[in-house]
């Protein structure tokens, strides 16, 4: 069992929104550059994100995402569901049918598992994340990096 791309990339974004938009609005672009995740996956994934009321999304000029609800009231559990991720160890996705149409000799210890998982994901909010100072570090150091960048691109024009 392992979390995909989709989920991976979900959390990393709107942990990225949560730690840029105090202010503002933050644009899909900025998450992308800092973030490294292409701006057409992130534009698929926070259209799950926003259906599913977790962010919203200002349009205009200076527009962008914003989050829905409180740092705290947001799970990385309800982030990765969003995306309709599957948390599910068995071979089966859960069907119970993972040894020749029944259940094999292993399987309620990987639903288990999957429950324990989930458990453990639903019990870390955004803000746990926020407030823990190495992700912070890694924010900052994105950022500048960020900034660089755009100075970068800048004097080439």
């Amino acid at each position: 069992m392992r979390l995909t791309t989709k989920g991976r990339y979900a959390v990393t974004a709107i942990l990225d929104l949560a730690l840029h938009c105090e202010q503002k609005p933050v644009s899909l672009g900025d998450i992308s550059r800092r973030q490294g995740i292409s701006l057409s996956y992130l534009e698929q994934l926070f259209a799950k994100l926003r259906r599913r009321k977790l962010v919203n999304s200002v349009r205009g000029p200076g527009g962008g995402y914003l989050l829905a609800k409180a740092t705290a009231d947001i799970s990385v559990a309800e982030v990765v569901d969003a995306v309709n991720e599957s948390l599910d160890a068995t071979r089966c996705e859960g069907r119970g049918d993972c040894q020749h149409g029944e259940v094999c000799l292993t399987h309620y210890l990987w639903e288990d598992l999957s429950a324990q998982i989930h458990g453990f994901l639903n019990n870390i909010s955004l803000a746990d994340l926020v407030a823990r100072r190495d992700i912070r570090a890694v924010s900052q150091r994105q950022d500048g990096l960020d900034q660089s960048q755009r100075i970068a691109s800048s004097e080439v024009l």
